[in-house]
């Protein structure tokens, strides 16, 4: 993609390599965010197409970020976008995405397949990995029976069943690893999930929130002695502009203030 002159400052998680960084996720200072994440088998990238905006995945966050401000924004400017199959490097072939993007009132969700682009409207604000957006909410139809209270009994008038624990409410709320299984246990609890007004306790409850799905080493075995699990946590309060993060080395949540930095500057602060 060409060069953006003028951008938005945004703050986020990335690799940098030769100066320019590699986006996980990430905020601007309009409060739009976006996270990509793994959509391997799923996720398609073409060959450059004439009169398109033809972006490299490795741009699309910064590309979006430093262009728009709302939802809405957005997808203006996804009518223009064709994903290309261009590899950042030799070394670093392009990693299989699809997107979660947010603003203050409304969230989306982007994948580009082979059968092209779609971009889902997001009522839970919730992503994961596979399968497809539209499959992963309509497969929260098959939980429709949970509930955050005590159950009734509803298996036959003719026996007496008694709830012997706290939570039963929630029976047969997954709790694998697998990212259909951790994409309705996330959406379950982040939508019946009780906050306080401050800030801290709204932070201290989202990385709650993630921690019911997050991912241990030596539970999810790749190979090679090598195990999938989670690096890093993070959100933003997008009204103040600033990021927390933690670690799966360091528990302890860090926030970084991005307005502290000057937003005019040309330099990438790391």
């Amino acid at each position: 993609v060409n060069d953006i002159n003028q951008h938005y400052a945004f703050i986020g998680v990335a690799t940098v390599v030769d100066d320019y960084p590699l986006y996980y996720d990430a905020t601007n200072e309009k409060g739009l965010s976006i996270a990509g994440l793994n959509f391997e088998g799923n996720a398609y990238y073409g060959e450059e197409v004439k009169g398109k905006l033809n972006i490299a995945p490795f741009e699309f966050i910064p590309w979006i970020l430093g262009q728009c401000s709302t939802i809405k924004e957005v997808k203006k400017l996804l009518e223009q976008i064709n994903f290309v199959n261009i590899n950042f490097s030799e070394k670093l072939p392009l990693s299989p995405l699809h997107w979660l993007v947010a603003d203050k009132n409304e969230s989306i969700v982007i994948e580009n397949l082979k059968t092209g682009l779609k971009i889902y409207d997001n009522p839970v604000g919730v992503l994961t990995n596979n399968p497809t957006f539209d499959y992963q909410l309509f497969n929260l139809n098959n939980y429709q029976n949970l509930s955050t209270q005590t159950p009734n009994n509803l298996f036959s008038k003719n026996i007496n069943l008694n709830s012997y624990s706290r939570g039963m409410g929630g029976l047969g709320l997954p709790g694998d690893l697998s990212s259909m299984s951790r994409f309705v246990k996330a959406t379950f609890t982040k939508l019946n999930s009780v906050s306080g007004d401050s800030e801290s306790e709204s932070i201290s409850q989202f990385f709650h929130i993630l921690g019911s799905v997050e991912q241990q080493k030596g539970l999810c075995d790749v190979g090679g002695k090598n195990y999938e699990y989670t690096i890093y946590s993070s959100c933003c309060n997008i009204d103040r502009g600033i990021y927390y993060y933690k670690t799966y080395e360091n528990s302890q949540i860090t926030a970084v203030d991005m307005n502290k930095e000057d937003l005019e500057s040309s330099t990438l602060f790391t």
